[in-house]
């Protein structure tokens, strides 16, 4: 008998013992964010093609290392600044960024004269920020008509460079 009654609260026991089990769980957790600094550009040097005889005209690329390449029957004439614009860029370091030229064509005018500034590159390698910054040169083509007229050109309004987080 004694084993009978053991053996029902045994049973009992067994029974009862879900009833009791724990239903719900808990964790604990912490929230955390970093405010990173936010990216910025600052042009240091305008674009400057320095001097330049257009005798029958032709186009003078100018690099992003300030080298003047000519194609056709122009002359580079002495005197001037050579100067691809210049920018720095500066952001959180380590951060990879994009950068965005001045797209299609855009006119250089000196009166009712005009020149056509197009294929805009840079220098930039896809290279992350460092503590110093980044610094950018940004070359272009510039269009020179047969017998360009002589006088100081310039674009009407400013070209735009973006640049942004990856």
């Amino acid at each position: 008998m004694k084993n009978l009654i053991a053996f029902l609260i045994f049973t009992l026991f067994l029974g009862i013992s879900p009833l009791f089990s724990q239903a719900s769980a808990t964790a604990n957790f912490t929230a955390s964010a970093t405010i990173i600094q936010p990216i910025g550009i600052t042009t240091t040097s305008n674009m400057k093609f320095a001097n330049i005889d257009a005798k029958e005209g032709g186009a003078v690329i100018l690099t992003p290392e300030n080298t003047r390449i000519t194609n056709g029957e122009l002359e580079l004439a002495k005197g001037g600044i050579v100067s691809a614009a210049t920018f720095e860029v500066t952001g959180q370091s380590g951060f990879a960024f994009g950068i965005s030229l001045p797209k299609g064509t855009h006119r250089l005018t000196s009166g009712s004269e005009s020149m056509i500034l197009q294929d805009f590159t840079s220098n930039y390698d896809g290279s992350s920020l460092n503590g110093d910054g980044k610094t950018i040169r940004v070359g272009a083509s510039l269009i020179v008509n047969p017998n360009q007229l002589p006088g100081d050109y310039k674009t009407a309004s400013d070209l735009q460079v973006t640049v942004n987080y990856n």
